[in-house]
Formats: structure tokens, C-alpha cells, sequence
């Protein structure tokens, strides 16, 4: 059996210092490089996920949602996967992050709501990188992706 790279196994979170399990069988992902619990990640990434290129290496902050863009361009409502934007808090880098099985739902819908007040230059960084951050008309989306269709959608949440 191969060894791993001590790149690419469990490792202690930047920001809340929980040793976080990169298993891909309880995080459904190949490329773990974010906390499940506070959702801070770390630059690691230059030029694809899992490349572990960065010399950057500082914390990146959740900022917002995004959703990756499906292939089908006939559909109508947003569809596609679920994706946190972080932003590093040394050279401003932007990434997307699949979010995890074993992330905190609840977390991350507070990532979500934060992102409505994000400053304007955050939104600039954004639209230059191609990143669509997620806004409040797709709260119900974004609730239904985290919870499933059935789970009550908060009153803050209804579309009248």
C-alpha cells in the first residue's frame, strides 16, 4: 500500500485548531483542505485542487456561496453543487471549495447570510474571477441543498 503525503492527510485547523480527518469516507471529498466545523481552509492550492502548490500557506476565511455550473444549459432554476468561496487573509487569493459531508450545515448557512454584507471590493474580487456569489433570492436553494426539500425553510427564508 502506497504512503499518503503529509500533504494530503489529517491536519490541525488555522483558525479553530481541530484536527480534522481528510478520510474521504466521512468527508465525500478527495482534496480536503477546509475545517468542517469553523470552515476556514488554508491556501494550499496554485493552480488545481489538490495540487498543493501555494508558497502562500496563510488561512482563508469562508466568505460566501457559489454554485458550480452544471453542464446542463437547458435548465431553469440554479442547480449544481453547492461551493464555498474562501478568500486568503494574506494575499487576497480566491478559491471555491466542494463543501464537504461532515461540514456543519448550520455554519455554513451562516457563511451564507454573512455574504449579504460583504464589502463592495469583495464582490469586484469576485466578478473578476468568474465567481457568482450566491445572494438572499437564493436562500430556498441554498436551504434545500443543505437540509433536503423537506426540512421547514425559516421564516427569514419564505418568498411571498
Amino acid at each position: 500500500m502506497k504512503a499518503r503525503s503529509a500533504s494530503f492527510g489529517d491536519f490541525r485547523c488555522a483558525h479553530c485548531d481541530t484536527i480534522v480527518s481528510s478520510t474521504h469516507l466521512l468527508s465525500g471529498v478527495n482534496n480536503r483542505n477546509h475545517c468542517p466545523y469553523c470552515l476556514w481552509s488554508r491556501h494550499l492550492d496554485l493552480f488545481v485542487a489538490g495540487d498543493r502548490l501555494s508558497a502562500c500557506k496563510a488561512p482563508m476565511k469562508p466568505i460566501g456561496l457559489t454554485m458550480k455550473k452544471g453542464r446542463n444549459k437547458y435548465q431553469r432554476e440554479p442547480r449544481g453543487e453547492l461551493m464555498l468561496i474562501h478568500a486568503c487573509v494574506e494575499c487576497q487569493a480566491l478559491s471555491i471549495n466542494r463543501i464537504a459531508a461532515d461540514d456543519d450545515s448550520d455554519n455554513v448557512m451562516t457563511v451564507f447570510e454573512k455574504s449579504f454584507t460583504l464589502a463592495h471590493p469583495i464582490h469586484a474580487l469576485c466578478q473578476e474571477n468568474g465567481i457568482v456569489i450566491l445572494n438572499a433570492e437564493d436562500a430556498e436553494v441554498v436551504h434545500t441543498q443543505l437540509y433536503g426539500r423537506n426540512a421547514e425553510i425559516p421564516v427569514l427564508f419564505r418568498l411571498t
